[in-house]
């Protein structure tokens, strides 16, 4: 069911121009002192960060994966024809990292000091018909303001927005469902002379198709008033929560299984292409996560489009620090006179994603001892009731202490109570609060069982969040496992280059599922019904020493050479009652699987080539194989699509794996590789492997591959036909992947 008015879907506004142009090509963009004479071509998004080398020594440091910031000008030069005489012209950013000003031929027009935060710039009046020079000078230079890899410049889309004098104001509209049969629209329209007037829509829906994770379905409609037309996406959804009946999407109990994921793209840096984003939530959701938590900032728009089209709930944050710093340029230096308006900056633009379920205000703010702090917890909560009182509003809180029940006060300002790795506070704080509705805003990924265990048996407790979903750039070394001799501790302890990215996520930076996610997900669903992975032997080759936010290094291959004969560890893991395991068709043992042993069957047996195999249920309803690989023979390409748009944008995510002759992936293999793209209909954009001490930069057309795997990503261009990404490696054959675009 589609809602339309139908007077935008026949086109009967008789727009000369399109109310919305992305106004992401032929910039120019210079770096630090350089002028424009010496800058180069861009198309956004870009950050010009991730085009540099690592390097130890930048001033981002382990925080900023040793990447350069600095100071950056984009310069944009636009003709604009008579159509656009009499027109209100604006350009919307989407995110520009940071302290963003723009100018209109040669005046100041407008700009936004919080790198995350999207916002609008009016040139109505500093624009002309004709030629147009818009310039944008940004500033990351102040290091360190970021505690993970936040980028640098234009990394998010741009925008010029054309209307009539009078207009809707885009983020003043906001669509609530007072009951499902009734949608009601308020939004304001802004006259010729500034001066805002309300505007209502009701509709009425008599067989709802309600949004949820299983059946994400949105509607569509076209909002108009006079010569004004503006498209709006929504789903229709209700969402409750109590400490006795727990969470509750369109009146059904739900646990949150979440995670946290950063904003970067991993090899791409931060820029946030729609086809990246969209990626990213299909990661999540392929791994078996209903839900995500945006940290600790607003996401871009594309990844909140992808929640809302794939089925993920979505805490949407707001800050990662409020007063006291973390950092030396954090938000500590904004907060007074700019959290008004980012608070605004994020409610405003994401109300009407049927996704967000929760925002959120903060993450273990450093000042949560001082009594002030709960007055600035109460007036951020307020202020987002102001704007959207449909949704809750948390914030994460921690404890590096013995002392936790002194933030009850604090507590008590939030709808729901986010809890850094102190869910194991659950039943005693129940016992003190009862009303209290409680979620696990990051835990470690070791404590998938219990946290897991908790949620099911505890109906206060709504869900758990694991830091993270993803490996990302920056916070270096975090979630890392190392050998004995080499530098100890975690990543806030003592710079670690060369790790420059965490590895704490669920999902590796070349899209693969790591062993820990399988596990999840079989605790969390039932769709997966085996999966067995092994476990590096210790002094394999070093030593194994884990961290608090890591796991044991274990992975899905049978491929240890020089351990013959040495025992080694096998996991599997299932809900089936039984699980058996074969090497080379010999029975090794059954074990039962079962809540008992946290549904994990673990094995210890010595090492020998071949295949082995586990066999779930007392019928082998489920099995699953693993091959020792020969020697490379080959390089095989897989891609996530092969028809690219030909509009500068889309993107084409290729995986590269080394196999030997029988096209089992070479697990040691650390080939190395070259890639080059044949054809103008596709570009090469970055490459890279899950490694994150590979000190090779993303933007390097050679990369060696890790454990046999490596991802390469193409851009599409402007033209359409065909193209190819060969891809080539000493001693093995070339490898093509054609493409083609339109």
């Amino acid at each position: 069911m589609i809602l339309m008015a139908l007077c935008c879907a026949l086109g009967l506004q008789a727009r000369s121009v399109p109310r919305k142009q992305l106004f992401n090509s032929d910039w120019t963009f210079c770096q630090n002192d350089s002028n424009f004479s010496q800058g180069h071509a861009v198309t956004l998004p870009h950050d010009w960060s991730v085009l540099h080398p690592f390097d130890r020594d930048t001033p981002a440091g382990n925080e900023g994966a040793y990447l350069p910031t600095g100071r950056g000008w984009y310069r944009k030069t636009v003709s604009l024809g008579r159509d656009y005489q009499g027109k209100h012209l604006r350009l919307y950013f989407e995110g520009v990292y940071m302290n963003a000003v723009v100018y209109v031929n040669g005046q100041r027009a407008g700009g936004w000091p919080y790198g995350y935060s999207s916002f609008w710039v009016d040139i109505t009046p500093y624009f002309r018909i004709g030629s147009n020079e818009i310039v944008v000078a940004v500033d990351n230079s102040q290091q360190k303001n970021c505690r993970w890899y936040s980028g640098s410049g234009i990394y998010r889309n741009v925008w010029l927005v054309t209307t009539p004098q009078r207009y809707i104001d885009d983020w003043s509209v906001q669509v609530t469902t007072p009951d499902t049969h009734t949608v009601r629209i308020r939004a304001q329209v802004v006259e010729a002379d500034g001066q805002r007037t309300p505007i209502e829509r009701t509709l009425r829906v008599e067989h709802p198709r309600l949004w949820s994770t299983a059946d994400p379905y949105l509607y569509h409609y076209d909002l108009v008033d006079g010569d004004d037309c503006l498209p709006l996406t929504y789903g229709i959804r209700t969402i409750s929560y109590s400490a006795e009946e727990g969470f509750r999407l369109n009146g059904k109990p739900m646990e949150l299984n979440g995670a946290c994921v950063h904003h970067d793209n991993g090899v791409l840096g931060a820029a946030a292409y729609d086809a990246a984003e969209y990626r990213k939530a299909r990661l999540m959701k392929e791994a078996g996560f209903n839900a995500v938590r945006t940290s600790h900032n607003p996401p871009s728009e594309a990844f909140l489009r992808a929640c809302d089209e794939l089925g993920l709930l979505v805490i949407d944050e707001v800050f990662d620090g409020w007063r006291e710093q973390k950092t030396a340029h954090d938000y500590h230096e904004l907060i007074d006179q700019w959290w008004q308006r980012d608070v605004d900056a994020m409610v405003l633009r994401d109300r009407n994603h049927p996704s967000i379920f929760c925002w959120s205000t903060g993450n273990e703010v450093i000042e949560r001892k001082k009594i002030e702090i709960v007055r600035t917890a109460h007036l951020m909560a307020e202020r987002l009731h102001e704007q959207d009182g449909t949704r809750p509003v948390t914030s994460a809180l921690a404890a590096w202490d013995r002392d936790w029940e002194i933030y009850d006060p604090l507590a008590a300002e939030h709808d729901i109570v986010g809890y850094n790795y102190m869910i194991f506070k659950a039943e005693s704080d129940h016992q003190r609060v009862p009303r209290r509705v409680m979620m696990q805003t990051e835990s470690y990924p070791r404590d998938a069982w219990g946290n897991y265990e908790l949620t099911q048996r505890l109906p206060y407790v709504v869900g758990d969040f694991v830091w993270t979903g993803l490996d990302y750039l920056g916070e270096s070394g975090i979630g890392r496992w190392y050998y004995e001799g080499d530098p100890a501790g975690e990543s806030w302890e003592r710079p670690l280059y060369p790790w420059h990215a965490a590895y704490s996520g669920d999902v590796d930076l070349t899209g693969l599922r790591k062993p820990i996610s399988h596990y999840r997900s079989i605790l969390w669903n039932a769709d997966e019904p085996i999966y067995m992975a092994v476990q590096e032997p210790d002094t394999w080759k070093g030593k194994v020493k884990t961290t608090m936010w890591g796991t044991w290094p274990t992975y899905e291959s049978w491929t240890w050479p020089g351990w013959e004969g040495k025992d080694i560890k096998v996991e599997v893991y299932s809900r089936l009652p039984q699980v058996s395991l074969y090497l080379n068709d010999r029975l090794i043992g059954s074990q039962a699987c079962s809540a008992a042993n946290k549904y994990v069957a673990t094995f210890t047996l010595p090492y020998q080539p071949g295949t082995l195999r586990a066999v779930g249920g007392t019928d082998g309803q489920a099995s699953v194989s693993l091959h020792t690989a020969g020697e490379p023979a080959a390089l095989r390409l897989t891609a996530d699509k092969q028809q690219l748009q030909a509009d500068g944008q889309d993107l084409v995510f290729c995986t590269v794996e080394v196999v030997d002759a029988h096209g089992h992936v070479c697990t040691t293999a650390d080939s190395e590789l070259a890639f080059s793209v044949e054809g103008a209909a596709a570009q090469f954009l970055a490459a890279g492997n899950a490694d994150v001490r590979d000190t090779d930069g993303y933007y390097d057309r050679q990369h060696h591959a890790w454990r046999g795997r490596a991802l390469v990503v193409l851009r599409s261009t402007t033209k359409t036909g065909r193209a190819r990404l060969v891809v080539s490696s000493p001693r093995l054959p070339a490898a093509v992947l054609p493409f083609s675009a339109r």
